[in-house]
C-alpha cells in the first residue's frame, strides 16, 4: 500500500523552471502532488524506450561505449566517470544500486526513490545489460520506509509487464532486482562496506585492491552506482551524447544536470534539476530565495557535511567538480546548507564529527581514536575549557586524518569541514581558549 501523502513536492519547485524532457531528463515527469509516477504513467510519458532501444539495437559493448563517451560521472559524490567503471568490471557480475542515503543535509536520492522509482529500475537493466549481469539488488537506507515501499510496487509492476525477469521483451536476456534495507549505517554508503553488509557481515569496508569490479560481492565482479547515476542513463541512451554534453554550461567539465539542493534559514528550501555550472549564488538566491527575515548568511557548505564550509564570498563559484575544487572542497552530493550568523561555529563542528566519530566502523586507528579526540576537544572549547595547544592538535589530526592514511575515506571527509572552519574562522576558536 502506498502511502499518497505530499512528500518532496516542496523540493521540486517545478514553477521556477520551465521543465521539458530535453532539458529536465531527470524530472520532467514529476507531479505536482508529489506521487510516485507508476508504470502506466511512466510509460505514457516514454517509460522504458531505452531498454527497448538498447535491446534491440545495441550490444553491451556499444552501451559502455556510449556511457563512457557521454562523461557521465558518478551522482554519489566521488565522481568517478560511469563507462570507466563499467569497462574494468569483468564480465557476469552483479549490479549494485547504492540507496543507503545517509550524508547529512542530503535527500536527493529519496525523491527518485520515492517519486520515480521506475526511471531507477530502466537506468538498473541498462547498466546490466551492458554489464552482463543477471541479479541487482537496491541496498536502501532502512529509514526509507515509503521508498521501499514503493521500488517493491514497482519492481513487480515491472516483471508483470515482462521488464524484469527472464527473456525480458522476449530478448535473450534476463534480469531481476532484489530490495536490502540497511540497519543505518553511513559507513554502508562505503562500496564495499556495502557489500560486508549485504552479505550479512559486519559493515567494515574493504581494502583495495582487489576493486569490487574484480572481486566484489559473494566473490563475484561487482557494479556498484549510486541512484542518481543510474537514473542519468536512460535519457543518455534515447537522446544521444551531443544533446547530454550540451546540457551543461561553460566552463563546467561535468557534463549532464543534477539535482542540487539548498536548505536552512533560506526563504524557499529546496531541491532542483540544473545544468552543471550553475553558481551557488544562483541557486542560493534565485531559487531558494536567500536568508529568511532577520538572518544573515555566515557560511555554507557545498555538498553534504563531508565537504568543506566555505563563506558568502566564494557563491560566485560554479558548481561542478573544477569548480568547487578550486577552493580546496568538493561539490558531494551539491545539497548547499546556508549557515546563518547565530550559529557558534565551533558547535556547529562539534555536531558534525560527533555524527562521523558515531558512524565510525572503528576499522582503522587514525578514524577510531582520532574523531573521538576532535569531538572532546570541540567540547572543551564549546565550553571554554579550551587550551591554546588544542588547536595545534586539531591541526595535527586533520594532516593525519587523511587520503593514504586512513582505511577508507570517512575519516578524511570528517575533517574536511574542520579544516576549512579552522582556516576561515580562526578568530573563532581563539576566543574560547584560556
Amino acid at each position: 500500500m502506498i502511502n499518497k501523502r505530499k512528500r518532496l513536492t516542496s523540493f521540486c519547485t517545478a514553477n521556477l523552471i520551465k521543465k521539458s524532457k530535453e532539458t529536465h531528463p531527470l524530472t520532467w515527469r514529476l507531479n505536482k502532488e508529489g506521487n510516485a509516477i507508476l508504470l502506466n504513467e511512466y510509460i505514457q510519458k516514454d517509460g522504458y524506450n531505452a531498454v527497448k532501444r538498447t535491446l534491440n539495437k545495441l550490444s553491451p559493448n556499444e552501451v559502455i561505449t556510449k556511457i563512457k563517451e557521454s562523461g557521465l560521472k558518478g551522482r554519489g559524490g566521488a565522481g568517478f566517470i560511469t563507462g570507466i567503471k563499467w569497462s574494468l568490471t569483468n564480465e557476469k557480475s552483479l549490479l549494485l544500486c547504492n540507496a543507503d542515503e545517509m550524508e547529512p543535509n542530503t535527500y536527493k536520492d529519496r525523491l527518485f526513490l520515492e517519486q520515480e522509482p521506475h526511471l531507477l529500475i530502466e537506468g538498473m537493466i541498462i547498466a546490466a545489460y551492458a554489464n552482463n549481469s543477471k541479479k541487482g539488488y537496491i541496498f536502501i537506507r532502512g529509514e526509507y520506509i515509503d521508498a521501499i515501499n514503493i521500488i517493491n510496487v514497482a519492481i513487480k509492476e515491472a516483471r508483470k509487464k515482462k521488464f524484469l525477469g527472464k527473456n525480458i521483451l522476449n530478448s535473450e536476456f534476463s534480469f531481476d532486482i532484489c530490495v536490502h534495507s540497511g540497519a543505518g549505517r553511513y559507513i554502508c554508503g562505503e562500496e564495499t562496506a556495502l557489500i560486508n553488509s549485504l552479505e550479512g557481515h559486519r559493515a567494515n569496508p574493504r581494502r583495495k585492491p582487489p576493486f569490487p569490479g574484480q572481486i566484489g560481492a559473494w566473490g563475484k565482479p561487482t557494479v556498484i552506482n549510486n541512484v542518481e547515476t543510474f537514473c542519468n542513463i536512460p535519457a543518455i541512451i534515447n537522446y544521444g551524447l551531443n544533446w547530454y554534453q550540451n546540457l551543461c554550461l561553460p566552463g563546467s567539465e561535468d557534463y549532464g544536470t543534477k539535482l542540487m539542493g539548498c536548505s536552512g534559514k533560506v526563504k524557499n528550501p529546496g531541491l532542483w534539476e540544473f545544468p552543471m555550472g550553475i553558481t551557488a549564488r544562483e541557486i542560493f538566491e534565485d531559487f531558494a530565495g536567500g536568508m529568511i527575515n532577520g538572518y544573515k548568511l555566515k557560511a555554507w557548505q557545498p555538498g553534504g557535511s563531508s565537504t568543506g564550509i566555505l563563506l558568502p564570498k566564494h557563491l560566485q563559484v560554479k558548481m561542478c567538480s573544477n569548480g568547487i575544487r578550486k577552493l580546496g572542497t568538493r561539490i558531494g552530493t551539491a545539497s548547499l546548507l546556508a549557515i546563518d550568523d547565530t550559529i557558534n561555529i565551533v558547535s556547529l563542528l562539534k555536531n558534525i564529527e560527533k555524527f562521523f566519530y558515531r558512524e565510525s566502523c572503528g576499522w582503522c586507528t587514525p578514524c577510531r581514536e582520532g574523531l573521538p579526540w576532535i569531538v572532546n576537544i570541540l567540547k572543551n572549547l564549546e565550553n571554554n575549557k579550551g587550551k591554546y595547544k588544542d588547536l595545534d592538535i586539531l591541526i595535527d589530526l586533520t594532516n593525519q586524518l587523511t587520503n593514504g592514511k586512513t582505511f577508507c575515506a570517512l575519516a578524511p571527509g570528517a575533517i574536511e569541514p574542520l579544516r576549512s572552519a579552522i582556516k576561515y574562522f580562526r578568530i573563532d576558536f581563539d576566543k574560547l581558549m584560556v
